[in-house]
């Protein structure tokens, strides 16, 4: 792989430059942990208590959070559809583009709570774009769900509704994750599910969760049978390891044939301003392409972050993602890419990101002007304002 070094010198000195001491009238930021440690999971979340929020609290103890994500992406194949093949945010080539505008009202479980995410943006056209019910009936509402934590349960909490999958090392919100744009692992997963999720920790350590939904990614579901999801999550302050398993019918209107997805991720925290993550995926769809005649893919996903100082911090992404019968991307392929980041904390709630990506594929996969090729290359400066999250 050759790799331009005059761009990745550029984004690593842009970024690494300021070693200023904060100024004790500097605005306050947050602890170096909460932006170098791994970005935990979906399902840590799920399984974390509810922390304090630093968002607008209303009556009632309804905490008001949200963020606007915008971008300019340059695509040096200049592709004739305007759109940047494989990506999920950074989606528009050669433009400004509005990724995602986020409102989120949400209230602790003492012992009823709930979550409700209000969203705006081509990013959550992307998300909802395969959902039975329609994308103009769900792009508007992320997640959407209740929860019920009793005091004298131990810890068990139970959650109805629409909320994120349990699956993959990156989040969803830009200013929860470390890269501008998503990766392959993140962009051919699931993103969200409909249904009834319960976590129970057994152990200060270990917790097990137990999911029973529609399926991958639909409101409504495309079949009558029901997709079951098998979490667990071990943490630790330096290393927490998790693990997901999705096994049910995906097909529309046939339970013939399921779907298995197995996902795991390995967070590292040596200190407070390194951090490292793998991500392994694994699945099966038993009857793609007719009986007998199945389809696998297989994929991982590694990444770290260094902390240069209390503004800025570095980020490095490699994944190789072989769609082995082409039934995920359409093409029969083992996929490669690379992302290069660098960030700028401006103050708390205002980050910016510019971000350096190839993609590489063993076939010509890419849209290139009219025509295709097997890379791309891109990039990116993003800025993220958010309020009431890290």
């Amino acid at each position: 792989m050759r790799i331009p070094l005059c761009i990745l010198a550029l984004v690593v000195s842009a970024y690494a430059a300021d070693d200023t001491p904060k100024p004790a009238d500097a605005p306050e930021q947050a602890p170096a942990t909460q932006t170098t440690s791994a970005p935990p999971s979906e399902a840590a979340k799920a399984d974390a208590a509810p922390a304090p929020s630093t968002g607008t609290v209303l009556p009632g103890n309804i905490v008001v959070s949200g963020l606007i994500d915008g971008y300019y992406s340059f695509n040096n194949n200049h592709p004739a559809s305007g759109f940047t093949t494989l990506r999920n945010f950074e989606v528009k080539s050669n433009s400004f583009a509005l990724n995602m505008a986020k409102l989120t009202l949400s209230r602790a479980a003492e012992p009823v709570g709930f979550t409700l995410d209000i969203g705006f943006g081509k990013a959550w056209e992307i998300f909802h774009a395969t959902d039975p019910a329609g994308i103009n009936n769900v792009r508007y509402i992320p997640q959407a769900f209740i929860t019920l934590k009793p005091k004298s349960w131990g810890g068990f909490q139970f959650d109805f509704g629409k909320f994120y999958t349990s699956a993959g090392a990156e989040l969803t919100e830009n200013n929860l994750t470390w890269s501008y744009g998503r990766g392959f692992l993140y962009t051919n997963g699931p993103y969200y599910h409909f249904g009834a999720r319960m976590t129970k920790p057994l152990s200060e350590h270990f917790t097990v969760g137990l999911q029973v939904v529609n399926g991958w990614n639909n409101v409504e579901d495309n079949n009558t049978g029901k997709t079951i999801g098998i979490t667990t999550a071990w943490t630790t302050k330096k290393i927490s390891w998790f693990n997901n398993y999705y096994t049910g019918p995906e097909k529309n209107k046939t339970n013939a044939g399921f779907r298995n997805f197995y996902d795991t991720v390995l967070n590292l925290n040596p200190n407070d301003k390194t951090a490292f993550y793998v991500n392994f995926d694994y699945g099966k769809e038993s009857e793609a392409f007719g009986k007998n005649n199945n389809a696998t893919w297989v994929a991982i996903g590694v990444a770290g972050r260094y902390q240069t100082t209390v503004h800025t911090a570095v980020s490095l992404r490699y994944e190789n993602y072989d769609d082995r019968q082409g039934f995920i991307t359409g093409t029969a392929q083992a996929l490669n890419s690379f992302t290069a980041t660098g960030e700028y904390k401006w103050m708390q709630g205002l980050i910016s990101r510019l971000e350096y990506r190839r993609d590489w594929s063993d076939r010509a996969y890419f849209e290139r002007g009219a025509g295709f090729g097997k890379n791309q290359d891109t990039v990116t400066l993003g800025f993220i304002a958010y309020f009431g999250g890290q």
